[in-house]
């Protein structure tokens, strides 16, 4: 019943929308008479654009961030469908200094941030960031970069590449009209950059300022210059930008990869009938919930650290000595003890560099032609120090004395004997750069003929150079507490001394890259017949969009035997230096060169994935599109109403390239699919009242499958080739069908106040499923198979007969289903001080599964905050202005079940919120009108934390501390 009715959407939406486009060419064909092209004309003057409003606000009194705010009102109120926009009252004073943290302030955006607290991208409406299709003037975006702990695998694209100073304005639409790119299922985020005829007359704007995080404790100076000009007939214009930022990164934290719990065998758990020195099968006592990365020795070790806590090197450790030395505890609950799979606090310091240009040109010859052409470019060079030193609870053989455990078998404190760490330095470099050009231009052949057309290319690439150092320290016994926020302990050594005995043993070096490699390739145009509200427009698209992932690993088999040579244990405490959280740390640049590193960076082969875990592989995909669509204006009751309605349909050739390794054999394979879709979509707005307008859409969206899912790696897990792990080049796009009903209030000014409920349907959402196909399907050759393999499959009717379990994503056979609403309030309050004003916005948020696969799907949804708000109160006059924000997300679960083989265990990540002020002062009677401006994000130094299935299990802890930002800008 619910794809009849999508059905039934679609094909109606369809028919109306080809009677309209019938009626409405022929209304043009009979009016054309002088009369009619004189009215047409008229009619033209008096209603401009939503643009061209916008851009006329000039008039208003409001200046500063009251004035972006007012631009974005009148757009909201002049839009047919449901779109958010945010605006730069002048080039280079964009209102925030993140892209992505001016976009959190719009209701139904979810911010996700980096570690160090940056805003990386938005998610949209319950549905992960990958669903979000991101474009720049209307061109598709792809970026190589990734973030300090993001995979960035899929089509995630990161905002802090741009800097916000070369943007004048941010477009969300969160209802799809028939011209806009497919891809995005939630929506589509639009970044406008600055251009020449954007002000009326030649300036240059210049911005200076320094950043100063508590936690890098050193200053990070940025600056900009963009100067405009316009020839003397206003015809002809020339921008240009660029911007250095020379940025700190300071993050200190705590990570635990998990938790775990030991894997007792039958002589330690008490199964006196059983073999003492295997191990109870899972649902037994003592292997209750699996897990089991915790080995308790099964006899005494014989080192200092056992002698010293009063343990008898060689005695058994069985039932018995561990009741003993746990009192109170029995052997079943000793061994359900969770504890860190790795504990380990992380210190991460290093340089953000970035420098950027943006480059455009505009020549409007006569009022009939607009041509543009636009150049960026942005290179970032970014270096991380991070260091952490690990408890070893995963493969570890600590043993317990005198454990405490809570309700959930959670270790509240305890002593540990036989305990070691090891340090762990992984010193990241890397460098990405991404540019793009994007000519384009508007040509009217006549007062109600207009023609829109636009190209891009654009290209980026990183390189990240990520060595890893470790090296173990002698065994210890620990006090270990954890009092709820993080475990903390005390040791029997000073891992902050280089002296303390390191060694090698059991440690390693390895080097681990990655290469990244991002195209889009874009060509665009549409044909309007009719004026700004009462038109039919068709259009064509093409795009490419390009990308490869590959890692290059050498996980010790070469550089590590020649570094511990020229390094052994007797000169390693010459290469470690007392760190800055604690514990040790390595001395990066005498240990690369007296190891000869860059050789065997330069030299290391080809690895299946880098040390992000993203798969070595890439796409290569051909995208064209074209659409029919309807604007117009009518009136019921006496009260205008505009509607849009149009139909896109897009074709999709997709070919998937990854490694393949079958009987030793190393290859690339390529894997290739197509599909298209038809996304009908209509909005309608009704001025009901004066100062009132209601809406409503209905849509059809999509987002392509993840091409990570689709990767052609085949593994076999058996010697009879029964069970295969492979990509699946035949997953199929999601596809929503969305309707949103609202509404808004305007109350005057910037003010409003607004309402939106909406409704997504997902099809095609993706989990971890099981497949039975023929052999000759996996696209393997039968002769790269071992002689078992071989054997095998022939023993099963042979390679054309033979079937194989394939274990891959697949799409569910179940709608995933997002309800919520969405609640604005914009109101200035001159009434009570002039220039005073607050905004805020709720989002809340329900997701459910409806089908067959609906247990599996809802598994497989996670990482989305099911509530979220921001508030900002602000004030201004002529000279001097303020903000307070505050922006809150509620937890959610990050991961889904079964983690580390236990099966009730998730990750969840913890609700944050995060207070921000920003102030200024203009020197009015000073030249350029200098305005200094002093922020400070994160004043009360929020974390970022989760934990692993219980609030006192944490999973990972980040403290980005609190930023002060001092600088000056203006304009000449």
């Amino acid at each position: 019943m619910q794809k009849f009715a999508r059905n039934t959407l679609s094909r109606a939406l369809g028919l109306a929308l080809l009677g309209v486009a019938s009626s409405t060419a022929f209304a043009q064909q009979q009016a054309a008479t002088p009369a009619a092209e004189t009215q047409a004309t008229q009619a033209q003057t008096e209603s401009q654009s939503t643009q061209d409003q916008v851009t006329e606000l000039d008039r208003v009194v409001a200046s500063g961030f009251r004035q972006s705010l007012e631009y974005s009102t009148l757009a909201k109120r002049e839009s047919t469908g449901f779109v958010d926009a945010i605006f730069a009252e002048d080039i280079g004073k964009f209102p925030d200094v993140n892209i992505a943290e001016s976009l959190a302030r719009i209701p139904g955006i979810q911010l996700n941030r980096d570690v160090n607290n940056e805003g990386l991208n938005v998610a949209i409406r319950g549905l992960p960031s990958s669903f979000t299709k991101t474009t720049i003037n209307g061109q598709s975006v792809a970026t190589a970069s990734i973030g300090l702990d993001n995979l960035n695998a899929n089509r995630e694209v990161d905002l802090n590449l741009f800097p916000t100073e070369f943007f004048t304005q941010l477009q969300v639409y969160k209802s799809p009209t028939a011209n806009l790119p497919e891809g995005g299922a939630s929506g589509v985020v639009d970044m406008r950059n600055v251009r020449p005829f954007d002000n009326p007359e030649s300036q240059v704007t210049y911005v200076l300022q320094a950043d100063y995080n508590d936690i890098a404790e050193e200053a990070s100076p940025r600056g900009t210059l963009i100067g405009s000009w316009l020839n003397e007939d206003k015809t002809f214009g020339v921008l240009a930008g660029v911007t250095s930022a020379r940025g700190k990164l300071g993050v200190e934290g705590y990570e635990t990869i998990g938790w775990t719990n030991p894997n007792l065998t039958n002589a330690q758990c008490g199964n006196g009938a059983a073999v003492p020195g295997a191990f109870p099968a899972l649902g037994q006592p003592c292997n209750l919930s699996g897990g089991n990365g915790w080995r308790i020795p099964d006899t005494v070790p014989n080192n200092a650290s056992t002698i010293g806590a009063g343990l008898t090197p060689g005695q058994q450790i069985d039932a018995a000595l561990l009741q003993q030395l746990n009192p109170g505890l029995t052997a079943a609950q000793i061994g359900e003890a969770l504890i860190p799979r790795l504990g380990r606090p992380v210190h991460m310091s290093g340089d953000r560099d970035r420098d950027a240009f943006l480059g455009s040109v505009q020549w409007r010859p006569n009022e009939n032609t607009d041509l543009y052409m636009d150049v960026l470019y942005t290179k970032a060079e970014r270096s991380n120090d991070r260091i952490d030193v690990n408890l070893i609870g995963r493969n570890g053989g600590m043993i317990p004395i005198d454990m405490q455990l809570d309700a959930n078998n959670v270790v509240t404190s305890a002593t540990f004997s036989n305990a070691q760490y090891f340090l762990e330095a992984r010193p990241y470099n890397e460098e990405v750069q991404y540019w793009q050009v994007t000519p384009g231009g508007t040509f009217y052949f006549a007062d109600d003929v207009k023609l829109d057309f636009a190209g891009s290319y654009s290209r980026s690439w990183m390189r990240r150079d990520s060595p890893t150092i470790g090296f173990n320290s002698p065994f210890t016994t620990i006090q270990y507490t954890n009092g709820g926020e993080l475990p903390t302990w005390t040791t029997d050594i000073d891992l902050n001394d280089p002296n303390a005995g390191w060694t090698w043993t059991g440690g390693r070096i390895w080097v681990q890259n990655e290469k990244r490699v991002t195209e889009t390739k874009g060509l665009n145009a549409s044909l309007r017949l009719g004026d700004d509200r009462n038109n039919v427009s068709f259009g064509i698209a093409y795009d490419e969009n390009y990308r490869t992932i590959v890692g290059f690993g050498d996980t010790g088999t070469s550089w590590q035997p020649y570094a511990q040579s020229q390094v052994p244990d007797s000169a390693l405490a010459g290469y470690i230096k007392p760190g800055p959280l604690g514990f040790v740390t390595v001395d990066f640049d005498r240990f690369m060169a007296d190891t000869n590193y860059a050789f065997y960076r330069d030299n290391a082969p080809e690895a299946n994935n880098s040390n992000t875990s993203a798969s070595t592989g890439g796409f290569d995909e051909a995208n064209t599109a074209a659409f029919i669509m309807v604007n117009g204006e009518s009136e019921i009751w006496n009260r205008n109403l505009r509607f849009n309605m149009g139909v896109r349909y897009a074709m999709t050739d997709q070919d998937i390239s990854g490694p393949v390794t079958i009987a030793g054999v190393r290859q690339w394979r390529t894997l290739s699919s197509d599909y298209n879709e038809w996304l009908p979509s209509f909005s309608a707005a009704w001025d009901v009242a004066e100062d009132v307008v209601l809406r409503t859409s209905a849509s059809r969206t999509m987002t392509r499958p993840n091409p990570s899912s689709m990767l052609p790696a085949t593994t076999f897990s058996d010697i009879s080739a029964q069970v295969a792990s492979q990509g699946n080049p035949d997953l199929t796009p999601y596809t929503s069908t969305n309707f949103d009903f609202g509404g808004e209030w305007y109350t005057g000014g910037e003010g409003f106040v607004g309402l939106t409920l909406f409704n997504k349907r997902i099809e095609g959402y993706t989990y971890q499923g099981v497949t039975t196909r023929p052999f000759t399907e996996l696209g393997i050759p039968f002769d790269t198979l071992t002689d078992s393999q071989r054997v095998a499959i022939n023993s099963r009717g042979g390679p054309n007969v033979a079937t194989v379990n394939v274990q891959q994503q697949v799409n569910a056979d179940a709608e995933l289903e997002i309800r919520g609403w969405e609640a604005i309030w914009v109101q200035p309050l001159s009434v009570v001080l002039d220039g005073l004003g607050f905004m805020a916005n709720y989002s809340k948020i329900d997701i459910s599964a409806i089908g067959k696969d609906a247990r599996a799907l809802e598994s497989n949804v996670y990482g989305l905050s099911p509530s979220l708000w921001n508030a900002t109160v602000y004030w201004e006059n002529d000279v001097a202005a303020a903000r307070l924000s505050y922006n809150w997300q509620e937890g959610a679960a990050a991961s889904g079940a079964n983690q580390q083989g236990i099966p009730f265990a998730q990750l969840y990540g913890e609700d944050r919120g995060q207070l921000d002020l920003s102030t200024s002062y203009t020197l009015v009677n000073v030249k350029s009108k200098p305005q200094i401006f002093f922020n400070v994000t994160n004043i009360t130094g929020e974390e970022r934390r989760s934990f692993f299935a219980f609030e006192n299990a944490v999973n990972d802890w980040y403290d980005p501390g609190t930023t002060y930002t001092l600088g000056v800008r203006g304009t000449f």
